[in-house]
């Protein structure tokens, strides 16, 4: 099984907010985030990838609505666990969920969610989901207690947050590597989907294919901002050929 790719277009509507914030919705805003998510498409993404965050800094409940109505292959919604957020996702049903923790102040996801110490209030959001039969992921650091926490819980699927190693160097990396790869293997062999993101670009890309039994890559930045230069069709092109020889 190839190693498929989940692009996130969040920062498109960061760059639609930037001057939009007000009226993303008239005529003629751009950019458009379904032309976005349609390129990728086309170039062959397997998924597209939206963070509706609480104080909706770049994705619009109506982006939500309308990428459902439109995405061809997969929508995958990151939300934090809030009973707005859920009630929206319910609404949508889109094919996946992952749960992310989620700051206000912070700039972007700052490291995994804790299984462990939130479990009792994350289970309900997950029985919910997969009642109405959404798949559910759980964006954890790569520990061996998540892991197992996010197996007991009843989720379908881990994604392992890649960030830690994409802003480490050296020596440092490569433990960060290791841990990553030991929580692969840890889940993989608990039956869990592995899925790996945040921070992942076109040059570390290359240190995350060491990694075992990885099934999906849901990769942002690094493409919105390839795409600035080379279009988007490209950019996810040139991703996925990065990706290509992946051997799980």
């Amino acid at each position: 099984m190839s190693l498929k790719l989940g692009v996130n277009i969040d920062h498109v509507a960061t760059l639609r907010q930037a001057r939009y914030a007000e009226t993303p919705d008239a005529e003629n805003v751009e950019p458009d985030l379904l032309a976005a998510a349609s390129e990728c498409e086309r170039a062959g993404a397997h998924g597209i990838t939206v963070h509706l965050r609480a104080d909706r800094r770049h994705i619009q409940d109506r982006d939500v609505q309308r990428l459902r109505e439109s995405v061809m292959t997969k929508l995958n919604l990151e939300m934090g666990n809030t009973p707005e957020i859920l009630a929206i996702a319910l609404q949508i049903l889109p094919e996946d969920v992952c749960l992310v923790p989620e700051n206000r102040r912070e700039v972007t996801t700052e490291g995994g969610l804790d299984v462990i110490r939130n479990f009792k209030q994350l289970e309900p959001t997950i029985q919910r989901l997969q009642s109405a039969g959404v798949r559910v992921s759980m964006f954890i650091d790569p520990s061996p207690g998540q892991v197992e926490a996010s197996k007991k819980i009843g989720a379908d699927a881990i994604e392992l947050h890649t960030g830690a190693f994409a802003n480490a160097t050296g020596k440092a990396r490569e433990q960060e590597l290791k841990y990553l790869a030991e929580a692969a293997v840890f889940a993989d062999e608990l039956q869990l989907q592995v899925n790996a993101g945040h921070g992942i670009n076109y040059t570390n890309i290359r240190d995350i294919l060491r990694l075992p039994h990885l099934a999906e890559l849901n990769i942002g930045h690094s493409i919105v901002s390839r795409a600035t230069f080379v279009g988007m069709e490209t950019a996810v092109r040139e991703m996925l050929a990065a990706m290509r020889d992946y051997c799980a």
